[in-house]
């Protein structure tokens, strides 16, 4: 499971996220410029850019479990070690 808490930032959205996979508890803090949100997100409201920062995190658990997701980053970095992030989640 997955939960996403928004905040508005200068620039775009600071994201607290919680993640509860089995017996596995993270929580993340995540940047995202308004650049990215509408690019990724289709917008820069904060139903969507919950809902990307939610699909993003899936995207990430299919991959890794979520100790090793790192624990504060931009969204962004996600492209660098995941190429095919793109192409995967841009609404």
């Amino acid at each position: 499971m997955v939960n996403v808490l928004v905040q508005r930032k200068e620039g775009g959205w600071l994201c607290d996220v919680s993640v509860e996979q089995g017996d596995e508890r993270s929580r993340h803090a995540v940047t995202v410029s308004a650049a990215d949100a509408q690019r990724w997100g289709g917008g820069d409201q904060p139903a969507e850019v919950a809902d990307l920062v939610r699909r993003s995190f899936e995207f990430l658990l299919e991959r890794e479990p979520p100790g090793s997701i790192l624990r504060e980053f931009d969204l962004s970095v996600i492209q660098r070690y995941f190429p095919e992030y793109e192409a995967r989640i841009k609404r």
